[in-house]
């Protein structure tokens, strides 16, 4: 049996002496959508970073396609092929669409393939080709966060964290949004994503976890925690 794309074993995690997580368990297999919900300040962008090494880490590993990567620097885990986008987006607004492009190309790997990334992520978000000379910082809210995905993209993942990728969003970009998610999997990339639109995360994902106070209370396949009435009472799922 092959390895799991990422495993979160036993995690304690957290900020200098602030402690966020405690006990974590989770699994991503490769090929999938994995959704992490839960209420604000549970701990959710902090199990993202602690994938990527951006956090303390008191306890626990993290594993990457079977390897242990609980002390890899986080460049070396982007090489390996891990990417985050974060909340907020994080782009840099005073360059171009096609500079922005170009600064998430920058592992080895991403280099040798870059112009097929270009055409992957153009093909995924014509809008971006049509605006690869624009500043980044005149680009709608939708379009931004467009430019976020596709850079981090560039940088050739085979894992994506995704970090509210709709938040701030009208009703009608957050569904393309996750149509492109879906076209992400069809793709071949395996995604991890934390997300404030509970129904669409879990009408997207394959699998879901619940957590609370930076604890895991909750995991099952995503479309059967849609009808779990403690998560309808919780986030008001309909």
């Amino acid at each position: 049996m092959s390895a799991s794309m990422l495993e979160l074993k036993g995690i304690h995690a957290g900020y200098g002496e602030f402690r966020v997580l405690h006990d974590v368990n989770m699994r991503v297999e490769k090929g999938e959508i994995v959704a992490l919900i839960g209420p604000n300040g549970a701990g959710k962008t902090t199990t993202l970073r602690t994938v990527l090494g951006m956090t303390t880490l008191y306890e626990g590993k993290v594993l990457f396609k079977g390897e242990d990567i609980t002390k890899v620097p986080t460049h070396k885990r982007v090489e390996k092929g891990i990417a985050m986008v974060p909340e907020g987006r994080g782009i840099f607004t005073p360059l171009t669409v096609y500079e922005n492009l170009l600064a998430g190309a920058y592992t080895k790997r991403a280099e040798e393939k870059l112009q097929d990334s270009l055409e992957f992520v153009f093909t995924l978000f014509p809008k971006l080709k049509e605006r690869r000379n624009q500043i980044a910082g005149t680009l709608s809210g939708g379009e931004a966060q467009m430019l976020a995905i596709a850079r981090a993209l560039m940088s050739r993942p085979e894992l994506l964290l995704l970090d509210e990728p709709s938040l701030g969003l009208a009703p009608k970009i957050v569904l393309e949004v996750f149509d492109v998610i879906r076209k992400l999997r069809e793709e071949g990339v395996t995604i991890l994503i934390v997300e404030q639109h509970v129904k669409n995360s879990l009408e997207t994902a394959d699998r879901a976890y619940v957590m609370e106070t930076g604890r895991i209370v909750l995991e099952g396949e995503a479309r059967s925690l849609l009808k779990d009435e403690r998560l309808k009472k919780a986030y008001l799922v309909i």
